[in-house]
Protein backbone atom coordinates (compact mmCIF):
# COMPACT_ATOMS: atom_id res chain seq x y z
CA UNK A 1 0.00 0.00 0.00
CA UNK A 2 1.44 3.39 -0.93
CA UNK A 3 0.82 6.86 0.48
CA UNK A 4 1.69 10.46 -0.42
CA UNK A 5 2.38 13.49 1.74
CA UNK A 6 3.53 17.02 1.02
CA UNK A 7 5.78 19.06 3.28
CA UNK A 8 8.92 21.13 3.65
CA UNK A 9 12.29 19.40 3.75
CA UNK A 10 13.75 20.09 7.20
CA UNK A 11 16.78 17.80 7.31
CA UNK A 12 18.57 15.30 5.10
CA UNK A 13 21.24 12.99 6.39
CA UNK A 14 24.24 11.32 4.79
CA UNK A 15 24.03 7.86 3.27
CA UNK A 16 24.78 5.13 5.82
CA UNK A 17 26.29 1.85 4.61
CA UNK A 18 24.64 -0.57 7.09
CA UNK A 19 26.46 -3.61 5.74
CA UNK A 20 28.05 -4.75 2.47
CA UNK A 21 24.61 -5.29 0.87
CA UNK A 22 22.45 -2.54 2.40
CA UNK A 23 22.58 1.26 2.52
CA UNK A 24 20.04 3.86 3.60
CA UNK A 25 19.54 7.61 3.85
CA UNK A 26 17.07 9.37 6.13
CA UNK A 27 15.34 12.72 5.77
CA UNK A 28 12.71 14.72 7.67
CA UNK A 29 9.82 16.81 6.38
CA UNK A 30 7.54 19.22 8.20
CA UNK A 31 3.89 18.69 7.35
CA UNK A 32 1.29 21.29 8.35
CA UNK A 33 -2.42 20.79 8.90
CA UNK A 34 -5.11 23.25 9.94
CA UNK A 35 -8.16 22.25 11.96
CA UNK A 36 -10.75 24.62 13.44
CA UNK A 37 -8.43 27.59 12.99
CA UNK A 38 -5.50 25.89 14.69
CA UNK A 39 -2.29 24.92 12.89
CA UNK A 40 -0.58 21.64 13.66
CA UNK A 41 2.92 20.61 12.57
CA UNK A 42 4.24 17.08 12.24
CA UNK A 43 7.90 16.22 11.73
CA UNK A 44 8.08 12.97 9.82
CA UNK A 45 11.24 10.94 9.21
CA UNK A 46 11.51 8.80 6.07
CA UNK A 47 14.18 6.51 4.74
CA UNK A 48 15.50 5.88 1.26
CA UNK A 49 17.25 2.58 0.58
CA UNK A 50 19.67 1.15 -1.96
CA UNK A 51 19.40 2.80 -5.40
CA UNK A 52 16.84 5.33 -4.07
CA UNK A 53 19.35 7.02 -1.70
CA UNK A 54 20.14 9.78 -4.21
CA UNK A 55 16.52 10.84 -4.81
CA UNK A 56 16.86 13.62 -2.22
CA UNK A 57 20.27 14.85 -3.45
CA UNK A 58 19.00 17.74 -5.60
CA UNK A 59 16.42 18.90 -3.03
CA UNK A 60 17.47 21.77 -0.75
CA UNK A 61 16.44 22.27 2.87
CA UNK A 62 13.32 24.46 2.98
CA UNK A 63 11.90 23.29 -0.35
CA UNK A 64 8.36 21.93 -0.56
CA UNK A 65 8.24 18.32 -1.74
CA UNK A 66 5.75 15.52 -2.30
CA UNK A 67 6.90 12.15 -0.96
CA UNK A 68 5.46 8.84 -2.14
CA UNK A 69 6.13 6.09 0.39
CA UNK A 70 5.22 2.67 1.76
CA UNK A 71 4.85 1.67 5.39
CA UNK A 72 6.98 -1.33 6.32
CA UNK A 73 6.83 -3.15 9.65
CA UNK A 74 9.29 -5.64 11.07
CA UNK A 75 9.52 -7.99 14.01
CA UNK A 76 12.83 -8.40 15.82
CA UNK A 77 13.61 -10.94 18.53
CA UNK A 78 16.66 -10.91 20.80
CA UNK A 79 17.32 -12.39 24.24
CA UNK A 80 13.74 -13.63 24.52
CA UNK A 81 12.26 -10.18 23.87
CA UNK A 82 10.24 -9.27 20.83
CA UNK A 83 10.24 -5.75 19.39
CA UNK A 84 8.29 -4.30 16.50
CA UNK A 85 9.29 -1.32 14.43
CA UNK A 86 8.15 0.49 11.32
CA UNK A 87 9.82 2.36 8.51
CA UNK A 88 8.40 4.88 6.09
CA UNK A 89 10.16 3.85 2.88
CA UNK A 90 10.15 6.67 0.33
CA UNK A 91 10.30 5.61 -3.31
CA UNK A 92 9.56 8.87 -5.14
CA UNK A 93 10.24 12.53 -4.30
CA UNK A 94 8.97 15.45 -6.36
CA UNK A 95 9.34 19.19 -5.85
CA UNK A 96 5.94 20.80 -5.19
CA UNK A 97 4.68 23.45 -7.56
Amino acid sequence: MSFEITGKLIEKYAIVQVNDRFKKREFVIESKESNNGMDFKDFIKFQLTQDKCNLIESIQTGEEIKVSFNIRGNKWEKDGKTSYFKNLDAWRIEKSQ
